[in-house]
């Protein structure tokens, strides 16, 4: 795990960083190879109170967790149990529907035939619109648009910018760099 750790309102010191990076990395336990992702990381402060929100994008995973506690290293502590929580109900929703169709054998077969079958189809239906997603576009600039895609654990990012009023694409690039599309007028 590379961990990317943030402070709004408060200095990112050195026990803190080994602090957090501790605590979470307890989570790769939780699987057969640790995972290869990002862990972001957003501690603040306002009102004498601590905040943390952890995010953690995987292939077929997001783990988000936030927490508000009087002390920083409690909401540490508690925002790894949450999202220890979400891993072993994930993990129990899996081992449920490998029981629910035998061994992980037949899981794997069934897995494979489907994936076939899904090769076969799109050849047919190359053009066809599987899915239609609606939602509110937020007046935002470029930076929030890539903060807001890094959270969602997303390749591309959809918003209107605040600026000129148009209708903007942020996208992760193959080099891990961000690119921005903007309309031609």
């Amino acid at each position: 795990m590379k961990f990317n750790i943030r402070g709004e309102n408060i200095e990112v010191t050195g026990a803190i960083k080994e602090y957090v990076e501790k605590k979470i990395s307890k989570l790769e336990r939780y699987f057969d190879s640790a995972p290869n992702t990002d862990v972001h990381v957003n501690l603040s402060v306002y009102n004498d109170e601590q905040r943390i929100e952890v995010t953690i994008p995987m292939t077929n995973l997001l783990l988000r967790g936030e927490v508000q506690h009087i002390d920083l290293y409690a909401a540490v502590d508690l925002v790894v149990d949450k999202l220890e929580r979400q891993i072993r109900k994930h993990k129990t929703k899996i081992n449920r529907k490998f029981r629910q169709n035998g061994s992980p054998k037949h899981a794997f077969a069934e897995m494979e035939k489907e994936a076939r079958l899904a090769e076969d189809d799109e050849y047919e239906n190359q053009l066809e619109i599987v899915r239609t997603k609606r939602f509110n576009l937020k007046p935002m600039d470029s930076e929030e648009a890539i903060l807001q895609m890094d959270m969602l654990g997303h390749e591309f990012f959809v918003f209107t910018n605040d600026d000129s009023g148009e209708t903007n694409v942020v996208y992760k690039r193959r080099d891990g760099k961000y690119g921005l599309i903007e309309p031609h007028v």
